[in-house]
């Protein structure tokens, strides 16, 4: 079994984008801010951008809120040798930052003050998705930073945050988007040739669904649309592009359980076959046996005991310890039998919540032992 070298990877000048994906609840976003810290230390220029709307991150970080745009921590207590930058993903913000900056004045405002753009800039499937790899592009871009390290958006599928610029630009672009905005395009003529066409029951139903209005807030919509709609569809490419690149890394993180580990299989052989560059994965939370001293002994050893709770509690309690870890090695075993190739840290689980600067680097120091 390969153990992942993550100071050599932080250290590495041709990194330039660490990628934390998997599934919901296993902190993935502890993980990604803890990584951002130790390269910070480490003498990198870091950035990290997360989704996760909790606070509790940027107490961790010793911020009072994150936002859209970057915003530098202070670190107190060490100095590190590099800059600490974190942001919070705002999806609509990003979304309407994107018009302004690429559809023109005129126009970006007609967008903007669209109920249909309103919509699906908070609700379209894959938006989220999709605007963490604009916002990942954006800071790409701008070269003020050698390290980027992106907190993936959860998902149930592993394959939401790999398909999102296709998916969503592929539904702006869809045919049925297309025949549904006719009718502002020709005067109501393309809405008649869907009619025309045997589609009566189906155009009656939609406009009873949506609304006539909606209906003509969406042709409204594409046409504004319309204008940066190549543009959209290439910084999609690019992205794509960054993220097979030599300087990117994949880190799939998960709990040493079996729904997080059927996921992380799944999330590592996609990553495969899309010729992803995988670091390895991150067994996050798992629970190593401090003692010796095995289960069977520490139970036998406990019925012995007269008039001593204390220490017939603290056995029990590394009985059940020994076989937790038992459980969590054959899971782990289970997911190195199936995936080889795929090197692995472990990371034990704390005491309680991350709630400092001193946490995360404690979580650090422990991905990198």
């Amino acid at each position: 079994m390969t153990t992942i070298d993550i100071d050599a990877m932080l250290d590495d000048p041709d990194s330039r984008v660490i990628v934390c994906c998997g599934s919901g609840g296993v902190g993935k976003t502890t993980t990604a801010a803890a990584l951002a810290l130790r390269a910070a230390e480490r003498g990198r220029q870091t950035v990290v951008l997360t989704i996760d709307p909790a606070r509790r991150l940027a107490q961790a970080l010793g911020l009072r809120e994150l936002g859209n745009h970057p915003k530098q921590v202070q670190v107190e207590g060490f100095e590190p040798k590099g800059e600490l930058w974190a942001m919070m993903l705002d999806m609509r913000r990003t979304f309407d930052d994107m018009v302004r900056v690429h559809a023109g004045p005129e126009r970006a405002e007609q967008l903007l003050k669209n109920p249909f753009y309103q919509t699906i800039s908070t609700s379209f499937s894959g938006t989220q998705e999709y605007m963490a790899m604009e916002k990942l592009g954006q800071l790409a871009a701008t070269g003020d930073w050698d390290l980027i390290i992106v907190d993936t958006p959860p998902s149930r599928s592993a394959l939401d945050f790999l398909d999102a610029p296709t998916r969503l630009s592929s539904a702006l672009d869809g045919r049925m988007i297309r025949l549904l905005t006719g009718p502002a395009k020709a005067g109501g003529w393309g809405l008649r040739k869907v009619v025309n066409a045997g589609f009566s029951m189906f155009a009656k139903a939609v406009s009873t669904i949506i609304g006539g209005q909606l209906l003509t807030d969406a042709s409204a919509f594409m046409q504004a649309f319309d204008s940066m709609f190549g543009g959209f569809r290439e910084r999609a490419r690019k992205t794509a592009e960054l993220l097979r690149s030599s300087g990117t890394s994949f880190l799939v993180v998960a709990a040493p359980e079996p729904d997080a580990l059927r996921e992380a299989s799944y999330f590592v052989e996609r990553l495969s076959s899309e010729s992803m560059p995988l670091a390895g994965l991150i067994a996050n939370r798992t629970h190593p046996v401090l003692a010796s001293l095995s289960g069977a002994e520490a139970l036998a050893a406990a019925e012995t005991l007269q008039n001593a709770p204390l220490a017939e509690a603290v056995l029990r309690l590394h009985a059940d310890r020994v076989d937790l870890a038992a459980r969590e090695e054959r899971l782990l075993a289970r997911f190195t039998r199936a995936h080889p190739e795929v090197a692995l840290a472990r990371v034990p689980a704390l005491a309680g919540d991350v709630h400092d600067l001193d946490g995360l680097r404690d979580i650090g120091t422990k991905l990198a032992s």
